[in-house]
């Protein structure tokens, strides 16, 4: 059996709950702003994106209720897990979220975080919320697709 190796600065933090609650419009990839004693925590992979979206203020993106542990061995550089962080974007990239969201209806809501080179990236993506029956069709169609699975097995 081969052994994998995984490049260990590549890391990859996903919100799972995405696709069932909305309905993806558009991607947009992003820096973010980091403190030093975050960016460790990220690496050991101890960040959540359950619940975060994304806001709009004075033409900055802000990412709101992203949870990102205190790293273990940096007592005094430690920052509230749940602060604001800013989204780093061009101009027109703002502009165009802007756009979205004045048409009404579209949330902002980060996928994932993941390393690009040396850098932190998030994947933000503009949603549309779903509503309950297509969150049930979803659940069924889900469902159908690991009976298929379980018979070709």
């Amino acid at each position: 059996m081969k052994k994998q190796f995984v490049n260990k600065n590549d890391v990859q933090i996903k919100n799972r709950e995405i696709n069932f609650k909305y309905d993806i419009i558009d991607k947009i990839e992003c820096g973010i702003e980091l403190k030093g004693t975050e960016v460790k925590s990220i690496r050991d992979g101890m960040a959540n994106l359950k619940d975060s979206f994304a806001l709009v203020r004075n033409n900055e993106v802000m990412l709101k209720n992203m949870h990102i542990s205190p790293y273990e061995h940096g007592n005094i550089y430690n920052v509230s897990p749940l602060r604001d962080r800013r989204l780093l974007l061009h101009k027109k990239e703002v502009l165009k979220i802007l756009n979205y969201i004045k048409q009404g209806g579209y949330t902002l809501v980060p996928s994932r975080i993941y390393t690009k080179g040396r850098w932190f990236k998030v994947e933000l993506c503009i949603c549309k919320g779903k509503k309950l029956y297509d969150k049930r069709e979803s659940l069924k169609e889900k469902e159908a697709k690991k009976q298929i699975n379980a018979f070709k097995n």
